[in-house]
């Protein structure tokens, strides 16, 4: 038996010194980003498990309160891949069809344009954020409806024909969740807790209202340096104000959540939990233009078919105060969340340790 456990002990150790150097790439990655002030919770993930998880800086910065791994922060455009997964949880259903025209679910004043064109943003849709800028009466609160108003009522320009080319649009997913309401007859909001968010016990995950967002004692101020080089809440610039009076709006973004709400996500994504793999496939897939060219933007998903972990799927988020990411590479089940309060330049820098001590992990 002696003979048999030195080597087995050596194996042991072993293991675990690798297992500390592959995280070492990661960890000194987040002490550098911690020593520069970012703020924000990091988690990295194989098959679903926990590998690394770790909370940095402030939930509030004035108020001197310290950031948790369960405390929750605005998506913003990681919203999308919700959006669009109500599009195909639609289609799935018979409700709709990614080649109807948009037309036939709402009155816009542009033709010419399917569900499959605005959920892969080759839609061509004008800014919908000029139009509101330039003529609403920013004392009141925007919603769909609204946007929509506007749009008819001003008219921008198409930016290209549909199809032509690749052009993100949020107005292309204010456009989807308005399709979802008249598929359905109900309220997106409703229907996305109804359909994704309870049924995967996203418990910490919701679209709130400012109000909503003030009750919740565990949400993360997003924050933005003054003049002083102070980190104060983003509500307070001028620059953050549209998220007040477009503060209705539904599908481009507006989802809160915790990064291991977003771990649960991900990890249904796998199964046919909300829809089939055939679904998903195509939802992984790119999108043909007009031309025959590919644009490598799914349903939702921003993709790359050979990144050094195989084929990745990825969407970051950008809103006053919030940066945020994430990844997956699904052929290993391997995933990175990261979730940022403070608009930090270490995003990045922390995406590539986590990519790289996952590849070696």
């Amino acid at each position: 038996m002696k003979r048999l456990f030195l080597p087995i002990l050596f194996v042991l150790l072993f293991t675990s010194t690798l297992l500390n150097a592959q995280e070492k790439i990661l960890v000194d990655a987040v002490e550098k980003a911690r020593s520069e002030n970012f703020s924000g919770v990091i988690l990295v993930a194989q098959e679903g498990k926990i590998l690394y998880e770790e909370a940095i800086g402030m939930r509030s910065f004035e108020n001197h309160v310290v950031l948790k791994v369960k405390d929750i922060f605005e998506m913003a455009s990681v919203s999308k891949q919700f959006t669009a997964m109500m599009i195909m949880m639609c289609q799935e259903k018979g409700l709709l069809d990614y080649d109807d025209a948009v037309g036939k679910y709402l009155d816009i004043p542009y033709r010419g344009i399917t569900i499959r064109q605005l959920l892969t943003h080759t839609s061509g849709v004008p800014d919908y954020q000029a139009v509101m800028d330039e003529h609403w009466d920013k004392s009141k609160v925007a919603g769909n409806p609204d946007i929509l108003e506007y749009l008819n009522k001003y008219q921008p320009p198409m930016l290209f024909e549909p199809g032509e080319k690749y052009q993100y649009s949020n107005t292309g997913y204010v456009f989807l969740a308005s399709i979802v309401e008249k598929a359905t007859g109900k309220d997106f909001v409703e229907m996305m807790r109804e359909w994704i968010f309870k049924p995967l016990g996203m418990k910490s995950t919701d679209i709130r209202s400012p109000e909503e967002k003030a009750k919740v004692k565990n949400f993360a101020a997003g924050h933005i340096k003054n003049n002083d080089g102070n980190y104060v809440n983003a509500n307070t610039f001028r620059s953050s104000d549209y998220t007040v009076w477009l503060g209705n709006r539904k599908g481009p973004g507006r989802v809160s959540s915790t990064a291991e709400d977003l771990l649960l996500w991900d990890q249904a994504l796998y199964e046919d939990k909300l829809v089939s793999k055939e679904t998903l496939d195509l939802a992984f897939s790119p999108a043909k233009l007009n031309d025959g060219t590919r644009s490598y933007y799914g349903f939702g998903w921003e993709l790359e078919p050979k990144s050094p972990l195989g084929k990745m799927v990825m969407h970051t988020g950008d809103n006053p105060g919030y940066k945020t990411i994430i990844v997956r590479f699904i052929e290993e089940n391997k995933t990175i969340i990261i979730l940022n309060n403070n608009y930090h330049p270490d995003m990045m820098r922390l995406v590539e340790a986590a990519t790289l001590s996952l590849g070696k992990w």
